[in-house]
């Protein structure tokens, strides 16, 4: 039930007083979940992949109502979302048709306001390009631009940092420390929200409960990693004097008189602790370190003879001679919008006589929107498909490292979280055997707690390999043999 307050200074803007909602009856979301965030609140939302931190923006916006409980917002309240992906439905239109949508009404202006906000976000463009002509870091832009054209009262962020580059970061840093009304953001970019969040809200996705921090986001990861291991110890204590009690008590109640009272006092004891037993938050889980075999593969495995680089909208086509063979990890670096993600794709689709892939080769291609998933498969299904011949025990033990249990394999890959679909990809290289690997963005989405075991495993593996990134830290922690810097292959 959501219900409708009237706004005045210092009031409470969201609150949630005893939400339930699950897609299912079997997989509860929220439980009975309590949380309030005040007026001009900026708060992380935080949680695992799959816990359902975007299922709570829909419960803001409506899209979703709960099964129990209430929702209160100030009336007349205005909300909107600055999604992770751009909707399929939008690729064929032009950039004023897509912020059209934005509207109810028609806006006589709306060329002045799309100006505006496309100089807030640090983006130029014509107004007449086609949105799916736009790389993956310039969509994301779109996306944030399109949320933040309406000045909503309640402004949700999804991700937003994902495809971005630095200056695209610093530019929505700067836009939030100023915005003054309510932001809740979804993201694992710790520098990012630190900069501006002042509170997080833990979801727990065993419990399906809501807590409310005060702080930056590091210093809750830390205060919530630092409670977890004080209620293991105190509970560690508790299970080491229930055994105790438990094998005196096994002694003395053979025995008569005073000994069987002592027993019995035990007994009491021993309730004593159990009811005493801390619940245990259940901190976040890792996947496990895994390995991604490589096809073996003598030849070169991919020749550049040239590359496309976009510069003002227009392409520039820059000569070069980069070979990569078994072992050799390529990074491309360059700015949103100069080709990087279009130079993968067509090196991927075999559609660009300059960028070859040698014939043979198996190729794992992880692509920032998941377009080379099929939505309808389950994640089974999915697994299955890059199997050469399929095993059931194989391709449930590989599930079972990137955190699939039996019901999420039977779950549609649409369905899936956006981080549930990003580890689902490196399940399928596991299970895959590639002898190129090409990744645009592949941090995108993954919680942050997975990234340093995935790190480990690009590293490590002995195939070719192409990276699109614009996480340093993660980019840092890996073995690169060349470099392609976009940025300087075409003359200002």
């Amino acid at each position: 039930m959501l219900t409708l307050l009237t706004m005045t200074n210092n009031t409470t803007v969201i609150r949630f007083e005893n939400v339930s909602f699950g897609y299912d009856d079997d997989n509860p979301i929220l439980d009975e979940a309590s949380f309030s965030v005040p007026e001009n609140g900026k708060f992380t939302v935080m949680g695992q992949n799959g816990a359902g931190k975007s299922t709570i923006f829909k419960l803001i916006t409506g899209e979703l109502k709960p099964d129990e409980g209430k929702i209160h917002l100030p009336l007349n309240a205005t909300t909107a979302t600055a999604k992770q992906v751009m909707a399929r439905e939008h690729l064929n239109e032009t950039v004023l048709e897509f912020f059209a949508h934005a509207f109810a009404e028609k806006k006589y202006d709306l060329d002045r306001r799309i100006q505006n906000i496309l100089d807030t976000v640090n983006l130029t463009t014509p107004f007449d390009k086609k949105i799916g002509e736009f790389s993956g870091g310039q969509q994301a832009r779109l996306l944030l631009a399109y949320a933040l054209i309406q000045e909503p009262d309640i402004l949700l962020l999804d991700e937003p940092t994902n495809n971005l580059d630095r200056d695209g970061i610093d530019h929505l840093t700067t836009f939030l420390i100023m915005y003054e009304k309510t932001v809740l953001v979804i993201s694992h970019d710790a520098d990012f929200l630190n900069a501006f969040t002042e509170g997080v809200l833990h979801l727990d996705v065993f419990t399906g409960k809501v807590e409310k921090y005060d702080g930056n986001y590091t210093d809750v990861v830390v205060e919530i990693s630092a409670r977890v291991e004080r209620d293991r110890m105190l509970n560690a204590r508790l299970l080491k004097d229930i055994q105790d009690r438990k094998d005196k008590i096994n002694f003395f109640a053979h025995k008569g008189g005073k000994m069987r009272k002592l027993a019995s006092k035990l007994r009491d004891q021993v309730a004593d602790d159990e009811e005493n037993m801390v619940d245990v938050k259940r901190d976040d889980k890792t996947i496990k370190d895994f390995t991604i075999p490589a096809q073996p593969f003598t030849d070169v495995i991919v020749h550049l003879t040239s590359v496309k680089v976009i510069k003002n909208h227009e392409a520039h086509e820059v000569a070069l001679d980069l070979k990569l063979r078994r072992g050799q990890h390529l990074f491309v670096s360059g700015p949103n919008g100069i080709g990087k993600s279009t130079l993968l794709r067509t090196l991927f689709e075999g559609v660009d006589p300059g960028a070859k892939i040698t014939l043979g080769v198996q190729v794992g291609y992880y692509r920032q929107d998941f377009s080379g998933l099929d939505f309808e498969q389950t994640a089974y299904q999915a697994l299955e498909s890059v199997m050469g011949v399929p095993n059931n025990e194989t391709l449930r033990r590989t599930a079972a490292q990137f955190l699939f249990d039996s019901d999420a394999l039977r779950t549609k890959v649409g369905a899936l979280s956006e981080g549930q679909k990003g580890l689902l990809c490196f399940a399928r290289f596991v299970l895959q055997t590639p002898g190129l690997l090409i990744f645009d963005e592949p941090t995108n989405h993954i919680n942050f707690r997975h990234l340093p075991v995935i790190a480990r495993a690009l590293n490590e593996y002995e195939g070719a390999m192409i990276v699109v990134s614009h996480a340093e830290e993660f980019v840092g922690s890996i073995r690169f043999d060349q470099e392609l810097d976009l940025s300087t292959k075409v003359s200002s």
